[in-house]
């Protein structure tokens, strides 16, 4: 059996590149090595998806720590013919340590790295293991895919701290299918003394069968072997893909647990357009995260906040609603966008959003290639409203993929106008002009503003104009509800035609009626009682959001502390700042609060115009969704229903 050792790179007569150079390829990047790991991961297992397969990827991360059992095999194994010094190869002092700490990224489904094994013998158009082990800087051979020029995989090392990575894979050949393993390190250059006197090494040093003139990958059974030994998880009989496994990784003073939680939220921040299925089409890729073991749950797009107003807006670019960017000088067709506009109550920001510049509010423009991996979150401008959020998807066309990836620095989170000549330039920067204009519409109501109103774009919940109507209340807080039983009746506004009664405060209504209840008013509560006092309204503090599948609802809890059996219904309408003028028809472009429902105590939801509630200390729910771009002025009224 081969026993694997390491074999150092020196400098060759004509030259190299240096450990540092390709390190330091990645540049300065603004984002943390976890999630730049992540990102170019991810658009690796992307690329390397057969040709026409319509099958998910599974895409995983794993951390633990190597177990007991195999310690000892990594020691022995991974230090069998190891530069000496740690100053120039610290591997040795990582395995020498008490614990060996791995996280590996591993895909399934996809080609795995084939191709020849040396690259001097790579001439065809598969070269994916001597793209990923030996070249630096290959362009990218895959149509419209994620990546650009290889160097992403840069951060596999550098998020190591020896610089050490195992790298095991499975892909077909002409003979079937081939398991391969290879070790491979980049740390720094060195001088080593050598018998005949100095010599210069690279830092690169590949691990594996050093028996012939090239350093070769262990292949077939005896990759198997070694994988089983070190303990790594072995490939299913008809299974092709491959795993990196990154040894002491550097996880940015976070715990494993943390690291693992933060690694599965970085990946629906920047990998959800892959995660959604769209007109029954699969979702494009699976993914998961593992700790020790033990699953860290990846966030569901769908069901997170703000992701979710991603994937509206993105559903929205892919149908109907989405518009086409052009670019008139020189004509140019860009790319398509989505965008939605929603009431959405105050984020709760995470280390990922914080990093994506999105923390208590959402105003920002995901862009993205044909490939459909983010490349950034474009921040747009900031609605007036704290309670009002959008979001935008721009997709670039296929036609224009080679500009926009020219636009892209190494990490591909961004893209750069000024890096590009005319006319590619111009193509970028009238991008950004057009989504900026889409934006100036979707803040100002189309345009279209009431006159008398003010000519700021109103949130549907900003705080600044709460309490603005007396009897009512606004979706903000800081609204005088008076005490509960109270019979103060604030200034009239107008007289309402079925309730003669003074309005009292807090926005309650009271008229005696006879009658059986209307057809179709559900009765909620004991037997009917004769109320000895007129029915009252008695809100339970401040409204409040609440998140309902993909709505955002306004939800005020209220009680009727009148025995009796009483209707309930809502008076809603809109209410234009600066004049205090209340609407109950919607102004030109605008839209109306809605009420959903009135949820009981044990949660029914009642989905009527009014209803008849039995009065008692059961606490009720106005379930209403709000009208963007508009302060939503809601008052609930009351009536007592009495039998004949």
């Amino acid at each position: 059996m081969i026993q694997p050792s390491w074999y150092s790179q020196p400098y060759p007569p004509e030259g190299a590149s240096a450990a540092e150079g390709i390190r330091n390829q990645l540049g300065r990047p603004e984002l943390d090595l976890l999630t730049i790991l992540v990102r170019e991961s991810a658009q690796n297992s992307w690329d390397a998806r057969p040709i026409g397969s319509s099958v998910p990827i599974d895409y995983g991360i794993d951390l633990w720590t190597v177990g007991a059992g195999h310690a000892e095999s990594w020691r022995r194994m991974l230090l069998n013919g190891a530069p000496g010094g740690a100053e120039r190869f610290p591997l040795r002092d990582t395995l020498k340590q008490g614990a060996i700490r791995v996280l590996a990224v591993s895909d399934r489904g996809t080609r795995g790295l084939g191709g020849p094994t040396r690259a001097d013998a790579a001439v065809g158009p598969d070269r994916d293991f001597v793209n990923f082990i030996r070249n630096i800087g290959e362009p990218r051979d895959t149509p419209l895919g994620g990546g650009t020029y290889g160097f992403g995989k840069g951060i596999f090392f550098l998020l190591s701290r020896p610089g050490t990575v195992l790298v095991h894979s499975r892909c077909r050949t002409e003979q079937g299918a081939e398991t391969r393993l290879i070790g491979c390190t980049l740390y720094k250059s060195y001088t080593g003394a050598e018998p005949g006197g100095s010599r210069r090494y690279t830092g690169r040093h590949w691990w594996g069968d050093t028996s012939g003139e090239v350093v070769e990958p262990l292949v077939g059974a005896e990759a198997e072997a070694v994988a089983h030994r070190l303990g790594l998880k072995p490939f299913g009989p008809d299974e092709t893909g491959t795993t990196i496994v990154i040894v002491d990784p550097d996880l940015d003073g976070l715990t494993p647990v943390e690291a693992a939680s933060y690694l599965a939220d970085s990946l629906a921040w920047h990998l959800w357009p892959k995660m959604i299925s769209v007109d029954g089409d699969p979702q494009a890729m699976r993914f998961a995260v593992t700790c020790d073991g033990i699953p860290q749950p990846v966030p569901d797009p769908r069901q997170t906040r703000p992701l979710n107003l991603f994937v509206a807006a993105y559903e929205n670019m892919v149908g109907a609603g989405g518009s086409r960017l052009e670019c008139k000088s020189p004509k140019r067709h860009l790319g398509r966008l989505g965008l939605v506009k929603r009431v959405l109550p105050p984020l709760e920001p995470t280390r990922a959003s914080r990093l994506m510049d999105i923390e208590d509010l959402v105003h920002h423009v995901c862009l993205m290639r044909p490939a459909e991996l983010v490349v950034t979150y474009r921040r747009g401008p900031k609605p007036p409203s704290e309670n009002q959020g959008y979001a935008g998807v721009f997709r670039a066309d296929v036609s224009m993929d080679d500009v926009y990836a020219k636009a892209e620095p190494p990490t591909h989170d961004a893209w750069h106008p000024q890096s590009l000549s005319y006319p590619e330039s111009t193509f970028v920067k009238t991008t950004f002009t057009r989504i900026d204009e889409a934006l100036d519409g979707l803040l100002s109501l189309n345009g279209i503003v009431r006159p008398g109103a003010s000519s700021v774009a109103l949130g549907a919940a900003s705080s600044h104009f709460s309490g603005l109507v007396g009897g009512a209340w606004g979706i903000g807080g800081a609204t005088d509800y008076g005490k509960p039983g109270s019979t103060t009746v604030p200034p009239r506004r107008r007289k309402p035609e079925t309730e003669p009664s003074p309005l009292p405060a807090g926005g309650s209504s009271s008229t005696v009626a006879s009658g059986d209840p209307r057809p179709g008013a559900p009765v909620v509560g004991g037997p009917a009682t004769s109320p000895r006092r007129r029915p009252r309204v008695e809100y339970i503090g401040e409204p409040y959001y609440e998140n309902r599948d993909a709505d955002s609802l306004l939800v005020q809890e209220f009680r009727l502390p009148v025995p009796g059996r009483q209707r309930v219904r809502i008076d809603l309408a809109v209410v234009l700042p600066g004049t205090g003028v209340r609407e109950t028809d919607p102004p030109v472009g605008a839209s109306m609060p809605t009420l959903i429902g009135w949820q009981d105590h044990e949660e029914r939801i009642h989905e009527t115009e009014d209803c008849v509630v039995e009065g008692g200390n059961g606490v009720w729910r106005a379930l209403v969704r709000p009208a963007a771009d508009t302060m939503t002025e809601i008052a609930v009224r009351v009536e007592a229903v009495t039998d004949l």
